[in-house]
């Protein structure tokens, strides 16, 4: 473990096949190995393309068409979690998601706030366990948002504090829509969030941010080169976007380290519209192949509801 020093942090538990994890409960990510503890879980809608039903030979698929086959949605958890702080510096290579970004106010300077080590976790990354620590994870809301309390199980509470914190600012954390699709071994899913409308010189600017996690089922390590992302808006207008990597960088995925998670944001000039794309991946040979980016609705149905109000509790 190059000369690291391990530490217990308390005992696993058994992970739940059936129902949900309660507030409080202490994790392990099993994929990026960060601790965490749930706050509250969400419930969404998972469209994953790689279990739609075979279509019949008698109706052939037309060309171009895989991007308009239907998808059927089922329910599935994720959780809205806090981060343990102590292992951040170890995912930042693998994780660029631990900060979840709102709009800032209209007299705010700057465009977006963020709150760090904030995440959503799917059902099956959580690896429960527990600890006698009255404060086993350490973050600057831990405190705030939960009170210790050895009578129940897991021994955490949550405060009115996080309880109005969820309420106040609901519509821009909640998790509706997962989308999901694998090509070549490499699975890629995507959770957009709407994240509010600003006015900007006599129009309506609406935005949304997408978390995007890719990750590699096989053994051979291959590398991410390139995005091409399409970008349609219901005004009409159809953007397309080509670059190296994501967000700067170019992850490789391999048997240690198979997944990378980031967050981006598009903005669009009507209420609506679509995203889809490919990663050009690069495999250890040379050569390329690329791997398709579900696509995804940018929806603004919340919009009836005031922007959040700053970082406030």
């Amino acid at each position: 473990c190059n000369g690291k020093i391990l530490e217990t942090v308390g005992m696993f538990e058994a992970v739940k096949q059936h129902g949900k994890y309660e507030t409080g409960q202490l994790f392990l990510h099993s994929v990026f190995g960060y601790r965490g503890i749930v706050l509250f879980p969400w419930h969404a809608r998972l469209y994953d393309r790689d279990i739609t039903p075979p279509i019949p030979e008698s109706k052939p698929e037309p060309p171009g068409a895989h991007g308009s086959k239907e998808v059927k949605g089922k329910t599935h958890t994720y959780y809205q979690v806090l981060i343990d702080t102590r292992d951040c510096p170890h995912i930042s290579q693998r994780s660029q998601t631990e900060a979840v970004t709102f709009l800032a106010n209209h007299d705010d300077s700057r465009a977006l706030y963020a709150i760090p080590g904030l995440d959503y976790v799917s059902h099956e990354d959580i690896l429960p366990y527990n600890s006698a620590e009255q404060i086993p994870i350490q973050h600057e809301l831990f405190e705030r948002f939960l009170l210790f309390n050895p009578a129940k199980s897991p021994p955490f509470t949550a405060r009115d504090t996080l309880k109005a914190w969820q309420e106040k600012n609901h519509p821009w954390l909640e998790l509706s829509d997962v989308h999901r699709e694998t090509t070549e071994n490499i699975r890629v899913t995507v959770i957009p969030f709407y994240m509010g409308m600003r006015e900007a010189q006599n129009s309506h600017v609406y935005w949304w941010r997408y978390c995007i996690r890719l990750e590699n089922m096989a053994s051979e390590v291959v590398q991410l080169r390139e995005r091409h992302w399409r970008i349609f808006s219901l005004s009409g207008t159809l953007e397309t976007v080509r670059g190296r990597g994501v967000v700067g960088r170019e992850p490789v995925l391999s048997k240690e380290q198979p997944a990378f998670q980031y967050s981006s944001h598009v903005s669009l000039q009507a209420p609506s519209g679509h995203m889809w794309g490919t990663f050009r991946i690069e495999r250890t040979d040379g050569s390329h192949f690329d791997v398709r980016i579900p696509p995804f609705s940018l929806e603004s149905n919340k919009d009836d509801k005031a922007p959040p109000a700053g970082y406030t509790f």
